[in-house]
């Protein structure tokens, strides 16, 4: 709770900046945006006894099933409070006179709730400062942008091939990602750089290296601005992680790095061969040694394993190399204070919080273990005779989850049973559901 003296100060300076609506907002399980518009005048009543909400908030579906997740139905759907974090106040731009901040849910114990994605990535955080180092990740998400047809479905917005890297109007003709880029901006998000993707209607937007709670909540921060931005357009933006046949998907891609107590880079050692340091190393071989678990969390979707397979320019392997973009892992090129390695694993559909847990918690493992990664990948990563195939259903990456009691330890016992009870009904709710393939394999022949 934050005290009187600062919600006085606080709401002073929002009024003076003509605010008087407060948005606050928090991930559900998936990464949802979740939250409440609170009016100027009953912020300090939010600070002070928080905003209730259903816990099973945390357990409801896309389509608004609520899933039978520990904590939720079976304890008759009771509350979880959220507090705002005015640390984290922001201007909202694309809504005139409202801020926004992120916020905290605790349970009615008033203790954090484990479940939340935000003190997921909390905890694993504090882990690694336990080790004397800071993880600092630096996101790059893909999307895609869609608009409405006659017939009220959704197609390619500026459906033309060979756009990727072009700038302006000619892969953009509403200049969008401009606008994005301003407004997000404005938004006090670290942006570096936006561009066109590789597959017509698609983009990335890079943002900052920050440690690993900011990062994450610069992420989200984007992925609901860059939906919201483009919903005033009459656009669709999409994270889904495959959501055309004919064209690829889009990656959640992280770069990683170490910061010493001094907040130096200590993942590179310009003595090494490879211009590793020993954390380094043993950062890449935790990454690698919890891969096939680290795929549930960062491919989270049945959706998700329709990106992968061979030259889809997606890892498909458990391996790692040298600047060498068909690895799983990759040591980007630059050393010294940016030597880093960037995780190729995840897609976009992943929530940044419990994307960049699960990388940092492997990290940790590695560190802890003094864990050596094996050779190093040469050439082109697409022969499944050299490395370990990642999984290849969601099903497979649940198991493998489950099994690795390791990193389920580091991002906690309750929280890795209710992901896991939510993402088995998911696949139960889809095995039952007749889709458009079967009726077009099946239907008129048999």
């Amino acid at each position: 709770m934050t005290p009187p003296a600062d919600i006085t100060a606080v709401t002073e300076r929002l009024r003076a900046q003509d605010v008087d609506v407060v948005r606050v907002s928090y991930p559900d399980m998936i990464g949802v945006d979740r939250g409440r518009d609170v009016l100027l005048g009953q912020l300090p009543t939010a600070a002070e006894h928080g905003l209730a909400f259903c816990r099973a908030v945390y357990h409801t579906s896309p389509r608004g099933d609520v899933v039978p997740v520990q904590g939720g139905l079976e304890d008759g759907l009771p509350d979880i409070t959220v507090y705002p974090d005015l640390g984290t106040l922001t201007p909202l731009p694309w809504e005139p006179g409202a801020a926004w901040c992120l916020g905290d849910a605790v349970t009615a114990a008033g203790a954090p709730a484990p479940e939340s994605p935000r003190q997921v990535a909390r905890s694993v955080a504090g882990r690694l400062e336990g080790l004397g180092v800071r993880v600092v990740c630096g996101p790059e998400l893909e999307f895609y942008v869609c608009e409405q047809a006659a017939d009220g479905s959704w197609q390619r917005y500026a459906n033309d091939l060979g756009n990727v890297y072009v700038v302006g109007r000619k892969g953009d003709p509403q200049g969008l990602l401009v606008q994005l880029l301003r407004q997000l901006r404005d938004a006090k998000l670290p942006v570096t750089a936006a561009n066109h993707e590789f597959s017509p209607g698609q983009f990335e937007i890079n943002l900052a290296h920050a440690g690993l709670l900011e990062a994450a909540d610069q992420a989200f921060r984007l992925k609901s601005a860059v939906q919201e931005i483009a919903r005033q357009r009459g656009l669709l933006a999409t994270f889904m992680a495959k959501p055309f046949n004919d064209e690829g998907g889009s990656g959640f891609h992280v770069h990683v790095s170490l910061a010493g107590d001094g907040g130096e880079n200590v993942f590179g050692d310009p003595g090494d061969t490879d211009g590793l340091s020993a954390a380094g190393r043993h950062a890449v071989a935790g990454v690698l040694r919890h891969a096939p678990a680290l795929s549930a969390l960062l491919n989270p979707t049945i959706n998700s394993y329709k990106r992968f397979g061979p030259d889809t320019l997606a890892p498909w392997l458990i391996d790692w190399g040298l600047d060498n973009r068909s690895a799983m892992v990759r040591i980007p090129p630059e050393r010294g204070e940016a030597a880093r390695m960037e995780v190729r694993l995840g897609d976009a559909t992943a929530n940044p919080y419990l994307a960049m847990a699960a990388i940092a918690a492997a990290a940790y493992l590695g560190i802890e273990d003094k864990a050596e990664p094996p050779a190093k990948l040469e050439g082109y990563g697409y022969d499944p005779s050299a490395a370990d195939k990642l999984p290849v259903r969601l099903a497979d990456a649940l198991d493998a989850l489950a099994a690795d009691t390791e990193l389920t330890d580091v991002l906690g016992g309750y929280f890795v049973t209710s992901f896991l009870s939510y993402k088995r009904n998911e696949i139960e709710r889809f095995e039952r559901y007749v889709t458009d393939w079967e009726f077009g394999e099946y239907a008129y022949h048999l």
